[in-house]
């Protein structure tokens, strides 16, 4: 049976035959202003090669220099980790011939990576801690960007391909997992639990701005599967570039049960580079998966050892923010919710959302009703996580802001943040632009709720004989005919008014 071939195997089953061993590294793009060993600059989404020189793109005698920003953002990981920090790290040269490479090698560190042996507990979905134990934590370049025509954007098929060097030598740090053994079903949840807490981390340390949509943050997932009675792993798989926490948590599940059927059947599974398909979930191969000695990795010529002085070192720990586990703790006893109330808002992915909102003035309460309901709704019918919609904290304490003063209702307000969503602009131009503010003169509302009385003969009988329940059908057609821009309290008193 080939991989192309094969019938996945329920989840359960693959639990009750197997032990999944995962192996996590996650690459993250370093917020430098210029690229790892060049002066170009690293701003997303340039015209293609307008930020390249001849260092980036590897012309003959073009010599690197290392970005000591980036540097110190390496350390500063290296010890939020809980790792150690090498005395005197070595540049490598790993050697490969790909496209988007292209010096032919990519300056990276192979056997002396500047942070080596740490951990980082996470937290998941009922509460349990789960230490992710962490082997290294590298300096590298990135890559530039192949763009395949034809082929459904995959290289095999495509007719062409198109290159832009934009992100070659953009810093990189690597983190790289120890296997992570023993979770058995719940390892999926481990990955994105692992991956959502490390995003969080970088971006409590400033570092990045962990946009996993724009490729700043991206995690290679390996897999593999030993049987109950195996003492050695089994041949693990690498999905490449998984770009969403969602998607990790998929990847891992999918390779589980796709390897659990090849296993199954009496099939090997070959190591090799896969890649995701978020449509419909899957794994697709790419290619044979090299080891360390097809790289030929040997120290960098052009570079000197980085060893950073050990009383810097001993400064950066002081510099360290407020970690986000402990500032969630700080904030749930401020807050006063429950151990229950705060892992929801986590696994949404709302916290740091809700803080900032509460930061640019929101009251906390109408912040997290905002982001764990309205926006929540939202995120889920784009497709996207919380964190990835096109809104700002900012934006949404401004509209909260409106509909506290009374200047919207919440479903204005709703549709305010739907414009938002859908790059509109600012909150206060869109209320501007729409004719969106509450109705405040009595007269106008007053002749709506008259021509909805008059409409409604039965109904304002009932509400002249006590029953003023009854006045919820003359108000609903009152907003209906103001397009919600009524203010609903102030409308139920003109309507008791006019039947008293």
């Amino acid at each position: 049976m080939t991989a192309a071939t094969v019938d996945l195997v329920d989840y359960d089953d693959v639990i009750r035959d197997f032990d999944p061993v995962l192996g996590l590294e996650v690459h993250v793009e370093l917020g430098t202003e210029t690229k790892m060993f060049c002066g170009c600059p690293t701003a997303f989404g340039a015209e293609p090669n307008t930020q390249v020189c001849p260092v980036c793109i590897g012309l003959p005698g073009a010599l690197p220099v290392a970005n000591a920003a980036a540097i110190e953002s390496a350390i500063r990981i290296g010890l939020a980790l809980n790792c150690s920090i090498r005395e005197s790290s070595q540049f490598a040269r790993k050697n490969y011939f790909y496209p988007d490479q292209p010096k032919n090698y990519q300056i990276s560190q192979f056997d002396e990576p500047i942070a080596y042996d740490g951990h980082l507990d996470v937290v998941l979905g009922d509460g349990t801690t789960w230490r992710v134990e962490i082997e290294r934590a590298h300096m590298e370049e990135d890559t530039g960007k192949s763009l395949h025509i034809g082929g459904a954007g995959r290289i095999h098929g495509a007719s062409h391909s198109l290159l832009d060097y934009n992100r070659a030598g953009v810093p990189l740090v690597e983190i790289v997992t120890r296997p992570v053994t023993g979770a058995g079903e719940r390892a999926p949840e481990v990955a994105r639990a692992y991956v959502g807490a490390l995003r969080d981390l970088l971006k409590a340390l400033g570092v990045s701005d962990v946009r996993m949509d724009q490729g700043s943050l991206r995690c290679d997932a390996n897999v593999s599967l030993m049987a109950k009675d195996a003492t050695e792993f089994g041949t693990r798989t690498e999905t490449k570039n998984v770009n969403s926490l969602k998607s990790v948590e998929v990847a891992v599940r999918y390779e589980m049960r796709r390897q659990a059927a090849i296993l199954n059947d009496g099939g090997e599974i070959i190591q090799e580079t896969r890649h995701f398909q978020e449509v419909d979930g899957t794994t697709s191969g790419g290619r044979r998966k090299e080891t360390a000695d097809d790289y030929r990795y040997f120290p960098e010529p052009d570079l000197a050892p980085v060893a950073p002085d050990r009383s810097w070192v001993e400064h950066l720990s002081t510099t360290l923010p407020e970690l986000p586990w402990l500032r969630r703790a700080r904030i749930q006893t401020e807050w006063g919710v429950s151990d229950e109330v705060m892992r929801d808002l986590v696994n949404v992915g709302a916290i740091d959302l809700i803080i900032a909102t509460v930061d640019a003035g929101a009251p906390a309460e109408t912040a997290r009703s905002w982001w764990v309901s309205f926006l929540a709704q939202q995120a889920n019918s784009r497709g996207a996580e919380l964190a990835d919609l096109a809104i700002t904290p900012a934006q949404v304490a401004t509209i909260i802001g409106l509909v506290e003063a009374g200047t919207l209702t919440t479903k204005l307000g709703q549709q305010v943040a739907v414009a938002v969503l859908d790059g509109e602009g600012e909150p206060e131009q869109i209320v501007a632009d729409r004719g969106l503010e509450v109705v405040r003169d009595d007269t106008a509302l007053q002749s709506a709720v008259d021509a909805a009385l008059a409409a409604n003969p039965d109904i304002a009988d009932k509400i002249r004989s006590g029953k003023v329940q009854a006045a919820g059908k003359i108000v609903g057609d009152v907003m209906k005919a103001t397009r919600g821009q009524a203010d609903p309290a102030r409308v139920k008193e003109l309507v008791i008014a006019a039947c008293s």
